[in-house]
């Protein structure tokens, strides 16, 4: 009767075996993906990965003669330091307030262009209007920022030409601290509010064009069909877009911030990435910015993580 029983250890066994083939029959299938692979996950761990060892001397005196390993324990005097400066309260206002303005003003513009650009019915027309969008997204902000100074010159600028023409003073947008913010903001969407709509146009792409037969049926106007077919059908993707974003609430572009700032606006253009450069690279207090960079992520971390956790309470796809 032993003989006859067969032991139940050896059926996952059986099951593991079999999925080695299985592996081995997709990998080879799909070689030239996971090769494609290879050069994002070389960039990954030597630009993002490898310098995390670096992050110790936020709890050291760094010094460039004594090196990572023979620089002096601080502990969290370079945090304590970091929460006891004014600067820092400042920038880090700076840098919040922008990305708040940029989540309110900026988020929404790529989905109101994809959905208007969604339709477009004349394809010729619709191609030549998002080439027109997408260019300003290839242009580096140290030649678009000197077109955005030049426009808003309070001389020469074509802004302010157009204001004394309807009998407004000139605008020193780039020199006034209320102005200056608006410029940015309205900068940024200049040139990323376009490129950002292809997502938006891809997740649209796949809504089921009987969804819009049945709507017009119902009697559904264009409005109508937008808001009860097409915004639902990229609900998941605006979501995604949304924790990724705010994942960055502690961050600032510095090319943007660093073109189009100058010494009149400091108190409301200075920002973490700029603050860590100048004080970091330029006055080499490394420890000191390592710690802020430290701090930055870690809120960035917890905001994400937050986000996520809401978009998926709210019946939501989140990142993972």
């Amino acid at each position: 009767m032993t003989t006859n029983t067969m032991p139940t250890t050896k059926q996952p066994v059986g099951k593991l075996a079999g999925r080695a083939p299985g592996f081995r029959k997709h990998f080879s299938r799909n070689r030239f993906l996971y090769a494609m692979l290879v050069p994002v996950a070389i960039y990954l761990i030597l630009f993002k990965y490898a310098p995390m060892a670096g992050e110790i001397i936020a709890f050291k005196n760094y010094r460039l003669s004594d090196g990572i390993w023979g620089s002096s324990w601080v502990g969290f005097g370079q945090f304590e330091k970091l929460f006891a400066s004014r600067d820092f309260y400042v920038v880090l206002r700076n840098t919040l307030l922008l990305n708040l303005y940029h989540l309110v003003f900026a988020f929404p513009v790529p989905i109101i262009l994809a959905i208007l650009l969604n339709e477009v019915r004349a394809e010729w027309y619709k191609r030549t209007l998002q080439n027109l969008l997408y260019i300003p997204h290839f242009i580096s902000w140290v030649a678009l920022g000197s077109i955005v100074i030049a426009l808003l010159s309070p001389s020469t600028g074509f802004v302010n030409s157009l204001l004394k023409a309807f009998g407004i003073e000139p605008i020193y947008f780039m020199a006034d601290k209320f102005w200056w913010p608006v410029s940015f903001i309205v900068s940024g969407i200049w040139k990323e509010a376009g490129f950002g709509t292809i997502l938006y146009l891809a997740a649209m792409s796949a809504i089921d064009p009987t969804l819009y037969e049945a709507a017009k049926i119902d009697g559904a106007s264009k409005r109508r069909q937008i808001w009860h077919v097409t915004l639902p059908g990229i609900r998941s993707t605006i979501a995604i877009l949304l924790i990724l974003q705010v994942g960055k609430m502690m961050d600032v572009g510095f090319e943007q911030v660093y073109t189009l700032r100058n010494d009149a606006v400091t108190s409301v253009a200075e920002v973490i990435s700029t603050f860590v450069y100048t004080r970091g690279l330029v006055n080499l207090q490394y420890s000191y910015t390592t710690a802020l960079g430290l701090f930055q992520s870690l809120i960035a971390l917890i905001l994400i993580v937050s986000v996520n956790r809401i978009i998926k309470a709210m019946g939501e796809r989140g990142l993972w």
